[in-house]
């Protein structure tokens, strides 16, 4: 599998993102994720995009992240959303949507990001099962969806934890 950093407007990026709105409008019976995106909003060091093929070159699976700041959508300082979260039909099964998933967390909080937060809903079970076993939680709801009934919205804290700053900057030392 080869990750790669490409951006929101690559052309296998649009064919994703085109992919996974028809899956987003069959499952809700509407058009699909209404959330104004922009390939700027993945540019680092504000965001990333990532694309994973497989080993013929395929895109199999994507995801992004973009840095938000509190706002009127309900935002907090720090956020980094997760957008795109996708994996096509075929190649589901395989870990790809947790490998592009702890890779995003990994870029986020090198970014200085301190919570990822994302927006999913009740007709993707898939996709709560994820996040829920990679440890985000329910937060207060954001974003365009904030307050459709059918939206959850999820986040994880991004700060390293105290001991393992500890344990970096003291190797060989308890804590």
């Amino acid at each position: 599998m080869n990750i790669r950093a490409v951006r929101f407007d690559h052309p296998d990026a649009v064919r994703l993102n085109d992919e996974v709105q028809a899956e987003y409008a069959e499952r809700y019976d509407d058009e699909g994720d209404m959330t104004p995106l922009d390939a700027s909003h993945f540019d680092p060091p504000r965001g990333l995009y990532l694309i994973a093929y497989d080993e013929t070159g395929r895109p199999v699976a994507t995801g992004g992240w973009r840095g938000q700041e509190r706002n009127e959508e309900g935002y907090e300082d720090g956020d980094a959303e997760l957008k795109r979260m996708f994996v096509i039909s075929e190649a589901r099964g395989r870990g790809l949507a947790r490998l592009i998933l702890a890779a995003l967390e990994d870029s986020a909080r090198a970014a200085g990001r301190t919570r990822m937060v994302l927006e999913t809903g009740i007709k993707q079970p898939e996709a709560i099962a994820l996040y829920t076993s990679s440890g985000y939680e329910p937060v207060k709801k954001f974003g365009l969806y904030r307050f459709d009934e059918l939206s959850r919205c999820l986040g994880k804290p991004l700060a390293v934890p105290e001991d393992a700053v500890h344990q970096k900057n003291h190797p060989g030392v308890a804590s």
